[in-house]
């Protein structure tokens, strides 16, 4: 099954303003997101559920430090993307 990643516009700025902070992370970034599509569950992306004010959201790893939040709606095969950057940043 493939899950369509919904881009919202809010999300697209913080995607810019991250890839222009962090260039080098582009590559990683990408590969999280094509895995994300085909198999959210990848065990490389170590998705889990937040808590507190995030407890709606999903996080999934770009890499030790930076983060991908999600919110998901499993019943429509989308993803929508909600945040990217530094753990600290997303939490």
């Amino acid at each position: 099954m493939t899950f369509q990643l919904i881009y919202t516009n809010s999300y697209i700025k913080r995607a810019s303003k991250s890839a222009k902070k962090h260039p080098e992370l582009l590559s990683q970034y990408e590969k999280a997101l094509k895995i994300l599509e085909r198999d959210p569950n990848h065990l490389s992306l170590r998705l889990h559920p937040l808590k507190g004010k995030l407890k709606n959201l999903y996080s999934v790893s770009i890499n030790i430090s930076y983060r991908i939040t999600l919110e998901f709606f499993v019943t429509e095969k989308e993803i929508i993307l909600v945040n990217v950057g530094h753990h600290n940043e997303v939490y």
